[in-house]
């Protein structure tokens, strides 16, 4: 049996809520809970100041799309793709194709690996910005932030600097 995946659905904006509880109706209905695991309109915590008050609302994270974490077989594909709401799947053409896990790890919809692609004591070299082809050597890791503090030496001083994965690549 093929491994779950998590696809992207497009919707018209507005229904994400009804296109969600449709699904979930027709995997009760025809018994596809073994290969629909899970129906999900990510959301977000987002504070309004409304008449001078703020207040804590929960907003949709990707407004038009609901994610569907499914084995991708021709009756699954079917019953999403024909569901009131759904305009397709997105992918090149009508061929979906399901996130990576990178993608999921960035959106926050799944935690990283223990692991990290970084360590204190790793000799990295900066790829862009001001600092493009600088080698430092990473003194502090923030998964959360997705950055790095790195030692680097400027004008003969050890000097500290904050940088994104993005920005860095292991020397």
């Amino acid at each position: 049996m093929a491994d779950a995946q998590w696809y992207v659905v497009h919707t018209y904006s507005g229904y994400e809520n009804k296109v969600k509880a449709n699904i979930e109706k027709t995997i009760e209905n025809r018994k596809l809970q073994d290969q629909i695991l899970e129906v999900s309109i990510p959301m977000q915590d987002v504070v309004e100041v409304k008449n001078g008050v703020s207040q804590l609302v929960q907003k949709k994270m990707f407004p038009a799309y609901v994610l569907v974490h499914m084995i991708m077989n021709e009756d699954t594909w079917y019953v999403v793709r024909n569901t009131r709401g759904v305009t397709g799947f997105v992918g090149p053409g009508s061929k979906p194709v399901p996130l990576t896990e990178a993608e999921l790890i960035n959106m926050g919809l799944i935690a990283g690996k223990a692991e990290s692609l970084y360590n204190v004591g790793d000799q990295v070299v900066v790829t862009t910005g001001v600092w493009k082809d600088t080698v430092g050597v990473v003194k502090a890791v923030n998964e959360g932030k997705q950055s790095v503090t790195i030692s680097i030496d400027m004008f003969g001083r050890e000097t500290p600097v904050e940088l994104g994965f993005a920005e860095i690549k292991k020397f």
